[in-house]
């Protein structure tokens, strides 16, 4: 794979430019009827974001050797990891809705269904989702590996992952959770689609079953970490460093491993998991540099 060379933060950068520029000609374009609806669909998706999830699956397609034409391969990553950004940027369009979070501001400006309305955020999500399999369908790789593709993404977004997850979170407001209750909630919520990210760039080069456990085993760790870190971010980063609003969790009375745990038992347990997402990736040996780095990164973030 190319960028190898690269030091870290210009590889993150690298590859968060390449996939906003993927995204840019994966997106229907503004002109587009319903030009409101697309022009939306485009706000929610391009010019911000940190692009963890694209980046993933780029190092864990890095981690493992390419089976099949390489080319393809690397088409197939790209649009791997454009069905990804897109699933999370639907997802935190519905998340932000007066119905759900009821939240005003994302990526450092206003919310969707705040810029547009509510009728409009509601059909961005809807639109962004089907896309994002009609992006993984169109894949150039191995047609049993588009379907092990579609039904990984397809279970980690659903009430099994992702939505599921977003369900219990409702549920939970007011309520202490214990500890187990709440890794099972942002396992779903949160982990499910990091998780679902290294497994795509798996899945597409075509890793051996024991660098898919591999991969597997750093990304529950790594999604894991990434939502403790979030809920230690909530309470100590102030809005303009996180781009969206601080200390909402504790204002919506929600339960997080912060008011759990305690702040410094919390960052604990993050560098915790995150000693165990590198030890998992031992096994892949030198492919492995990249989602280390990815794991430092999640974990060391301030924002």
């Amino acid at each position: 794979m190319k960028y190898s060379h690269l030091a870290f933060q210009e590889w993150l950068a690298g590859r968060a430019e390449h996939i906003e520029r993927t995204l840019d000609e994966l997106l229907p374009p503004a002109d587009a009827v319903p030009t409101r609806l697309h022009d939306a669909m485009r706000y929610a998706v391009l010019g911000g974001g940190k692009r963890v999830r694209a980046a993933l699956v780029y190092a864990a397609g890095q981690a493992c050797p390419i089976s099949g034409h390489a080319m393809a391969v690397e088409a197939s990553l790209d649009r791997a990891a454009a069905a990804v950004e897109l699933i999370h940027a639907y997802s935190l369009v519905h998340d932000d809705l007066p119905c759900m979070d009821d939240d005003t501001l994302r990526r450092g400006r206003p919310t969707t269904h705040v810029q547009y309305d509510e009728a409009t955020a509601m059909l961005v999500g809807d639109a962004l989702q089907p896309l994002a399999f009609e992006l993984l369908a169109e894949m150039p790789i191995a047609p049993a590996l588009v379907v092990q593709a579609t039904r990984a993404l397809a279970r980690a977004s659903g009430s099994l992952g992702m939505a599921g997850g977003q369900a219990i979170d409702l549920e939970s407001v007011g309520r202490q959770l214990d500890r187990e209750a709440l890794q099972t909630m942002h396992g779903m919520k949160t982990g499910a689609m990091l998780a679902v990210s290294v497994a795509l760039g798996g899945i597409v080069s075509g890793a051996s079953s024991s660098a898919r456990q591999a991969l597997d085993d750093y990304a529950q760790a790594i999604g894991l970490a990434f939502q403790v870190v979030d809920d230690i971010l909530d309470v100590t980063a102030d809005s303009a460093r996180l781009g969206k609003t601080a200390g909402k969790d504790a204002a919506d009375n929600k339960p997080t491993y912060v008011s759990l745990m305690g702040l410094e038992q919390a960052r604990a347990f993050a560098q915790d998991l995150r000693e165990a997402a590198l030890q998992a990736l031992v096994p892949l040996g030198e492919g492995r540099a990249r989602l280390a780095e990815l794991a430092d990164f999640i974990v060391l973030r301030d924002r």
